[in-house]
């Protein structure tokens, strides 16, 4: 895992972050979904417009993508505005 920092400025770079590391960690959206309790649709929704996550859901994603928490924690600061 790399330990590499990435600069969120807006949601859709949040997507592409989630969506990216997703993808890197070989998993598909139904996986990902299985893993949290969503289904596959809502995953793709999430990923297009981060927005609509919750704190709990942010948390719960980026640790299901073995993100950092730092990272997790920068991320709803940006969500909460």
């Amino acid at each position: 895992m790399s330990n590499r920092i990435q600069s969120i400025a807006n949601a859709p770079q949040l997507g592409a972050l989630l969506q990216g590391t997703r993808k890197s960690r070989k998993l598909t959206q139904a996986q990902l979904g299985a893993r949290m309790g969503l289904s596959q649709k809502r995953v793709s929704e999430l990923e297009r417009a981060p927005g609509s996550l919750s704190v709990d859901q942010l948390l719960d994603i980026c640790n299901q993508l073995g993100l950092h928490a730092r990272a997790a924690a920068k991320l709803v600061q940006l969500l909460s505005g």
